[in-house]
């Protein structure tokens, strides 16, 4: 397993993180232990969570997935071999499905403090290594949202949040801020106050990246490399369409499209032909077509970790496996023809 620096720290992440975000819903305690298990002792020393999570979020499941985590750190005593990330739930809108969180999450200096100590207990855990902002506060484009609006803004100011995160880190109780869900705008003001205000520096920025969805290229990559803010890409089998897996209109059982209806980012028209198309590809290629749309992630230069996830061990064990595939140029100029086709289709 490679290890990659986690922006200016002075963390080194494996260059897979292990995303939780069905544990609790999808996967119960006994088979997230066996994740966790199986991907510490294959290199992975990165974990990814969220107080939001497992997802779709819920009330009667709010903070699970962090309860789980936390067992097993308890359990394994593992916490200081693991580089342990979760996120702060951010503004939601009325059907954001979020209302239940501290009734209506802001990132205001109030929420963030007890959002943070409400982490570290279900954690377990007297520090969190890397803690995230979910998204942003002021209205954006994320989640899919194009064709930018700008409104008055009444969300709370980036200072605010910045500063609470500053007081987190000066009490011990976080080492290191990111961003998720970002714009080329919110990263530049985050780095520029934390520069000229001498606050928390952001490390990182979570947001979707993968064949269905190279958005990130357009401003996101020269910020990240330039300012040495890593992607942690999220999402990079499109909700696993780009398995193959639902083509031809197959909604395999326990999946999560077969699942919940909500999660339609990568089923249309457009996604669902390029996803063949890479599916085709891999094929002829005689890779495995996730691990072809894993590797192409993971060899970004901009790219700190890929996030994955999984439901079964079959699963975990291929997409942990994708980090020692190295796709050459002949398959890249390949995939590149592809996306020339049909550019980002599931933004």
């Amino acid at each position: 397993m490679e290890y990659r620096q986690l922006g200016k720290t002075d963390i080194q992440v494996s260059k897979i993180c292990l995303g939780t975000m069905t544990y609790g819903e999808q996967n119960d305690q006994a088979q997230a232990f066996e994740q966790l298990d199986y991907a510490t002792g294959n290199g992975v020393n990165f974990i990814d969570c969220a107080e939001m999570y497992p997802v779709p979020p819920k009330p009667e499941t709010y903070g699970c997935t962090e309860e789980i985590i936390g067992n097993w750190l308890q359990q394994s005593g593992k916490r200081n071999d693991v580089v342990l990330a979760t996120k702060v739930t951010g503004r939601g809108a009325a059907n954001s499905g979020v209302g239940h969180v501290r009734g209506g999450p802001r990132l205001s200096r109030t929420q963030i403090l007890q959002a943070c100590d409400d982490s570290l207990a279900r954690l377990k855990t007297d520090y969190i290594d890397l803690y995230q902002l979910h998204w942003p506060e002021r209205q954006a484009n994320f989640f899919g949202k194009l064709g930018y609006q700008h409104g008055d803004d009444d969300g709370v100011d980036i200072s605010e949040t910045l500063s609470a995160l500053e007081e987190l880190v000066a009490a011990g109780k976080v080492r290191h801020v990111g961003l998720s869900n970002e714009t080329p705008w919110g990263m530049h003001r985050y780095l520029r106050l934390a520069a000229h205000g001498n606050k928390p520096r952001v490390a990182s920025i979570q947001n979707p990246y993968s064949l269905l969805n190279r958005t990130f290229e357009v401003g996101l990559a020269e910020m990240a490399i330039r300012e040495q803010c890593g992607l942690l890409a999220y999402s990079p089998l499109a909700f696993g369409t780009l398995s193959g897996k639902y083509l031809d209109g197959a909604r395999p059982r326990g999946a999560r499209l077969t699942l919940f209806d909500r999660f339609q980012r990568y089923t249309g028209e457009r996604a669902v032909s390029a996803t063949g198309q890479y599916v085709h590809l891999a094929r002829e290629f005689g890779l495995d077509p996730a691990q072809m749309a894993l590797a192409f992630v993971t060899q970004q230069p901009f790219v700190t970790a890929n996030i994955i996830g999984a439901t079964t061990m079959e699963q975990l064990s291929s997409n942990i496996a994708s980090s020692e595939l190295l796709l050459n140029t002949e398959q890249l100029e390949a995939i590149e023809a592809i996306h020339r086709q049909s550019p980002s289709p599931a933004p």
